[in-house]
């Protein structure tokens, strides 16, 4: 058994059987569930919900600009995650505001609220009367509506990518559909129009810069060509013809020299401005190498610095965008460095070659040197003119190439910023909804009607926690360990109130009991009078031997029908022919005397102290021969205990178990006195009653258990004022309460003996 149930780790019958009891409970939770459900989707007006998708595409702009490699996979993802944030900033919300005038559309700043939504606002409302606020001037108010109509068109706004595509789906929710449509329409032109802005300022800044360059560059140049004649006329450095050989000769060195020394001092700045390039370290290098295009690695050294000046773009704008710490940022950072470390190595070899060169040329100035040297002697003035004259022709063709080189640049850009084609484009247009997005009536029902059965399951739950009281056998097995007697179904109020009319003559001695006290005398063949068989069974059984058998009806609180138990098991014995002697003992609420239609002059008291004789005071029921002692206290008696345990009350018992076979005592309920078990000596055994449904058991275990005398001498247990309707609900799959309707045919139940009272 105890591996059986550990097996049956969840049990799957009684959370039928819980749910077969509330199931109406259930039902009414899942029914307002509903109704609630409704009322939301009559209260809330709909939404409309309007899209449209864009396609970024940089094949748009290939005539106007070079393009760059294909960008890696995170640094796509990084771009269109960018590009979504830019759909949903605001400033593009106000863009969208003032083209569209939101800010002066009641419809869109004061749109109808639903139910949560109006609670809201008349909660903020309430909060806002506590804080004082300053009264807006005209142009705060203005700005307080666009404001407004920001927050509004940013909160029904939604962006998202489209899978792992290069499309972004904006959507927009409103109350018109009308409405809807043209915001999401404006939102796909304010995108566009963004981005031909955003190229158009970046190309603008950019030719400003290169304007100011070339006004300074124009300005060099024409001074270095300016100094050039000038130097060239005032050493009178013409050419003449019909001069002498030597002088041709020494005009032919002389220009073999000048021709040298450029060299050697183009080699030398070439090399010097290389080698303070290397000297400055690899990233100056990089920034501040000038690549001729005469060397066969200035292919490879300008296509490093193409894609270092790409990188570093890239990574100021996502450094921009999304911080410096940005994972895309840094993975740039580090290919800036690889691509610094390829242009310094190849500005190192560079250098390196120019060094060579520049040995060469002055080994060459050298020799051509001396032999002016020697032809002319010390160096004439007119050879220093010329080499001077040769360095300012250097300086002034150098700024002259530098000029026309930024002038082609200026051009590009000038070219590009009139170039007005963005970078993407609309490929589905939105237009007005059809149809309500929201709310959705069958999504709405379906969870009002699944979260009023959860909600019906929990008040379930809590009420069946919550149970504590007595149910079943089982429940009575478990937890006390005795013997369940059964159950007496509730008696009628019907029938307790309708007593039985009686003759007009009457004997004192022979009382007539009310009806309530004589059910199962009137019903022998109903479930009520079975039970107390049963009783009467399990008494005979345990108390086998015993000429007379003393019993004591009990309770553990008050008004649990002990008394109208206790009176038809004496009837139903005296009914069967056994001599039957019923003892109200509850002399402090002597209910069953007061239940008898005359009131006795003697009773109990007066015979255990002994002013009468037992005998005197029983009186006898005409109809069963039912010996009855009633216990009429005029007056509140506090020692009621010691009259039950005295001398007195123990010859009673001791005298009358020689006239009788059943004694039978209504004794005061074990909790509030201890009357009880001031007679538990004199007791064979007791019978307890307990209210099924209102008896706590824990309440009844703790009793017993403080009154061990009473709890050995306890034959059973009766579930008095069963609902034998709701008792069915209570049992277990396959017992004996699950079938009690295919008992009816064996009982033959009195009118109104179901009934409730």
């Amino acid at each position: 058994m105890e591996s059986e149930e550990a097996d049956r780790f969840i049990d799957l019958e009684r959370l039928a059987a819980i749910g077969l009891r509330q199931a109406r409970v259930i039902a009414l939770c899942a029914a307002i569930g509903l109704a609630l459900g409704v009322a939301y989707l009559v209260f809330t007006p709909p939404e409309y919900t309007a899209a449209t998708r864009i396609l970024l595409d940089d094949s748009l702009t290939k005539f106007a600009e070079e393009k760059d490699p294909t960008p890696a996979r995170m640094q796509a993802d990084s771009m269109i995650l960018s590009e979504v944030e830019i759909l949903k900033s605001a400033r593009l919300a106000r863009a969208v505001v003032l083209a569209e005038r939101l800010d002066r559309n009641e419809a869109f700043l004061n749109p109808p609220l639903s139910p949560v939504s109006w609670l809201k606002s008349q909660i903020k409302s309430v909060t806002g009367l506590f804080s004082s606020r300053p009264q807006p001037s005209a142009g705060s108010a203005e700005n307080a509506r666009i404001g407004k109509a920001i927050a509004l068109l940013q909160r029904g706004l939604e962006a998202e990518r489209v899978g792992r595509s290069y499309v972004i789906n904006v959507s927009f929710k409103s109350n018109d559909r009308g409405l809807a449509g043209a915001i999401t329409r404006a939102y796909a032109d304010a995108y566009l129009s963004d981005q031909l802005d955003a190229n158009f300022d970046a190309t603008q800044r950019a030719t400003i810069w290169l304007q100011g360059r070339l006004a300074d560059l124009r300005d060099s140049s024409q001074a270095a060509a300016l100094e050039v004649e000038k130097f060239r006329a005032a050493n009178g450095l013409t050419s003449a013809r019909g001069e002498l050989i030597s002088e041709q000769q020494l005009a032919d060195l002389n220009s073999q020299l000048i021709l040298a020394q450029a060299d050697t001092a183009n080699a030398l700045a070439r090399y010097s401005q290389f080698k303070s390039i290397i000297d400055g370290g690899a990233e100056n290098a990089v920034r501040n190498a000038t690549i001729p295009a005469d060397k066969g690695n200035s292919a490879v050294i300008n296509d490093l610095k193409t894609r270092y000046l790409g990188v570093s773009k890239r990574e100021q704008e996502i450094a921009a965008r999304f911080g410096e710490d940005h994972a895309q940022a840094v993975a740039l950072r580090r290919e800036q460095a690889d691509l610094e470390r390829q242009i310094f190595l190849e500005l190192k070899r560079l250098t390196e070659s120019y060094r060579n060169e520049y040995e060469v040329a002055k080994s060459r100035e050298t020799s051509l040197r001396g032999n002016v040297g020697k032809m002319a002697g010390q160096s004439s003035e007119a050879g220093q003119s010329l080499v001077q004259l040769r360095e300012l022709e250097q300086k002034s063709a150098a700024l002259s190439t530098l000029y026309q080189t930024f002038l082609a640049r200026h051009e590009e850009a000038s070219q590009q910023r009139s170039f007005p084609i963005a970078k993407a484009r609309v490929i589905s247009e939105a237009g007005d909804p059809v149809s309500a997005s929201s709310p959705r009536k069958a999504l709405v029902l379906g969870l009002s009607l699944v979260l009023g059965l959860f909600g019906g399951a929990g008040v379930g739950a809590f009420q069946e926690f919550r149970e504590r009281f007595f149910r079943t056998g089982d429940d009575v097995r478990a937890a006390l360990n005795i013997n369940f007697l059964g159950y007496l179904p509730v008696i009628g109020a019907r029938l307790a109130a309708s007593p039985k009319p009686q003759p007009k003559t009457q004997d004192p001695s022979q009382p007539a009991t009310p009806r309530i006290l004589r059910v199962a005398i009137n019903a022998p063949s109903s479930s009520f009078a079975e039970t107390l068989r049963n009783a009467k069974l399990a008494c005979d059984v345990v108390l086998q031997g015993r000429e007379c058998k003393v019993i004591g009806f009990v309770s553990v609180l008050p008004r649990e029908g002990k008394t109208t138990v206790a009176a038809n098991f004496a009837g139903l014995l005296a009914a069967n022919g056994a001599r039957t002697l019923l003892i109200d003992g509850d002399l402090r609420n002597p209910g069953l005397s007061r239940g008898l239609s005359l009131a006795p002059e003697k009773s109990l008291v007066e015979a255990i102290v002994g002013e009468q004789r037992w005998q005197s005071t029983v009186l006898v029921d005409r109809t069963t021969k039912l010996a009855i002692i009633p216990a009429a206290v005029r007056g509140r008696l506090s020692h009621t205990s010691e009259l039950l345990s005295s001398p007195g009350m123990r010859d009673l018992i001791e005298d009358a178990r020689n006239n009788y076979d059943y004694i039978v005592v209504d004794l005061p309920p074990l909790g509030p006195v201890v009357d009880a078990k001031a007679f538990a000596p004199l007791a064979d055994g007791f019978v307890l009653v307990s209210e099924w449904g209102a008896t706590p058991r824990a309440l009844v275990r703790a009793t017993l258990q403080a009154e061990p005398q009473i709890a050995a001498k306890t034959l059973g247990i009766i579930l008095n004022k069963t609902d034998m309707k709701k008792l069915a609900r209570y049992g277990a799959f396959g017992g004996s309460e699950q079938y009690l309707d295919r008992y009816a045919s064996y009982y033959v139940e009195q009118s109104g003996m179901n009934g409730k009272g």
